[in-house]
């Protein structure tokens, strides 16, 4: 499955459309149009969202935490493993006798060595069941990383639409701006001439002013937007390609969810620390029950010349060896209630984890639906705002058309242009929550990882490669590399200001005032 097939909905500069494109049933003349400069062509896009999800997969500091915490769990089952296998230990002393009233056979110095072998035979049951705990968190933990994954995933996914949303925002406000500078000019040549009265150029000017403000509040959104970017994905935007389609969407509410109850990887890693936990309460049973161990140890000892002669006489060895074997066995009797007390702690955070399945389970299902019911929501509405755009171009060419033979004031022409520039704003928005909305669902359906999103331009991240080398490694000095940071930094991004290529609609890039332009 990968995102790069299709691409989902209409492009945004569907709503650029030409106005010799659209259709009119008004018997009204068409105004005069003035010579508009040629719109710039649209820059080549410098990144895709497949590229913006690598460059996430690879530098976010959140997702290669939660790896070293995956690793970290792994090593809980040498840990765990370690409780039953073989100990060995070895001792070592010098003792000088300082001052000795009695002179006998002993030495005055003495050094010794011994070596002590330690090898668990039963245990109640303590060490497999601590093992498979362990094991089972490591589960939980692979599927904590799919969670991860998502999650980081769907944060880029909306950092790079809300970019491509908000550059499309600023350049309808900007062009809108620039439409009515032009016909505030107009107006105030036209006054000056005794054409039209000074409400009309207060309107005028009150409408610049409010668009001049609007321009700035999107404007300070876009720089958020990218700054957004740049701290979920390493790297600042460039210029974004548009989004490919989301693949594997269901078609009804039902089949998402049971889709997600299956798949979805945060459910799954509490269902794993639920079966953990039931591991745990047999540990803590352990606690009362005999352990057996098999025991052997051997030393060498030297009295390093000091014997007395007496102890030669006596047939003292100046040195020698011993060895020593046997079974240890300790039943507890009375542990002042400490046994039972654990018991009752594990089986109490046992069902803490039971209660916690289904809470996470509630908020999959609530997730599920959600996602499912914003995206349905989203595209009609992109629907409707498509029609409204068109609706609203066509009624603003009507009104100019109307004004240019004196039947329409210009604050007709304002209103029908600020309701144009809704309406494509509407628009955009609606496409972004849409995306949006469809990958939320994808993740909380488990089909929003790096396998699902086929991010096939490097290694992928193993989970199980550090598991595998660490699992049966008995070595006490088999230290791991040096940590280090691996998360990509931002102090040195340049601040990300609001500019954006204009890509000019010609509707909105004409004067506001028609009959100015009549011969």
């Amino acid at each position: 499955m990968r995102l790069s097939t299709l691409y989902l909905g209409v492009s945004l500069a569907a709503i650029a459309v030409p106005a010799a494109a659209q259709t009119s049933t008004s018997r009204t003349p068409a105004p005069a149009r003035v010579q508009a400069e040629p719109p710039a062509p649209a820059p080549q896009p410098t990144m895709s969202l497949r590229d913006a999800l690598i460059m996430a997969y690879r530098g976010n500091p959140d997702l290669q935490g939660e790896r070293a915490n995956l690793r970290a769990t792994d090593e809980g089952v040498p840990i765990a493993r370690s409780a039953g296998l073989p100990g060995v230990s070895s001792s070592g002393g010098f003792n000088e006798t300082l001052h000795n009233t009695n002179q006998g056979l002993g030495p005055a110095r003495t050094a010794q060595a011994g070596l002590d072998l330690s090898v668990p035979v039963y245990a109640g049951g303590a060490v497999r069941n601590s093992v498979r705990a362990a094991e089972t968190r490591v589960e939980a933990g692979r599927s904590q990383l799919r969670a991860t994954e998502a999650d980081i995933f769907t944060q880029a996914v909306t950092a790079y639409v809300d970019v491509i949303r908000d550059e499309a925002i600023v350049r309808l406000n900007q062009q809108n701006v620039r439409a009515l500078e032009v016909n505030l000019q107009a107006s105030r040549d036209r006054f000056e001439v005794g054409d039209l009265t000074r409400t009309d150029v207060a309107q005028s000017e009150a409408r610049l002013a409010l668009a001049q403000g609007q321009l700035r509040t999107v404007e300070a959104r876009l720089i958020g937007s990218r700054e957004t970017f740049i701290r979920v994905i390493g790297t600042p935007p460039g210029v974004l390609a548009p989004p490919p389609q989301l693949p594997g969407l269901p078609n009804d509410v039902e089949a998402a969810v049971d889709i997600a109850i299956a798949n979805n990887p945060n459910l799954q890693a509490a269902q794993k620390l639920r079966e953990a936990s039931g591991y745990d309460v047999r540990v803590a049973r352990a606690g009362r029950l005999p352990r057996v161990s098999v025991v052997t140890s051997g030393g060498y000892f030297n009295n390093l010349g000091s014997l007395t002669d007496q102890a030669v006489r006596a047939g003292v060895a100046g040195d020698g060896w011993s060895t020593t074997a046997g079974v240890n066995l300790t039943m507890p009797l009375f542990q002042g209630g400490r046994p039972a007390a654990e018991v009752r702690q594990a089986q109490a955070r046992q069902e803490i984890s039971m209660e916690q399945v289904t809470f996470v389970e509630r908020g999959v299902v609530a997730q599920t639906r959600s996602a499912y019911a914003g995206y349905q929501s989203s595209l009609r509405v992109i629907d409707s705002s498509r029609v409204a755009v068109d609706a609203n171009r066509l009624s603003l060419e009507g009104v100019r058309a109307e004004n240019s033979v004196g039947t329409r004031t210009i604050l007709d022409i304002l209103n029908a242009e600020q309701e144009l520039l809704n309406s494509q704003v509407t628009y955009v928005t609606a496409e972004r929550d849409a995306y949006v909305a469809g990958f939320t669902l994808l993740a909380s359906m488990g089909k929003a990882e790096s396998q699902d999103l086929g991010l096939d331009g490097g290694p992928l991240y193993d989970p199980l490669s550090n598991y595998r080398e660490v699992r049966g490694n008995i070595s006490d000095w088999a230290d791991g590399p040096a940590p280090k940071a691996r998360g990509t930094r931002t102090n040195q991004t340049p601040p990300q200001d609001p500019t954006v290529t204009p890509v000019s609609d010609p509707l909105l890039t004409r004067p506001v005032d028609s009959r100015a332009n009549n011969p």
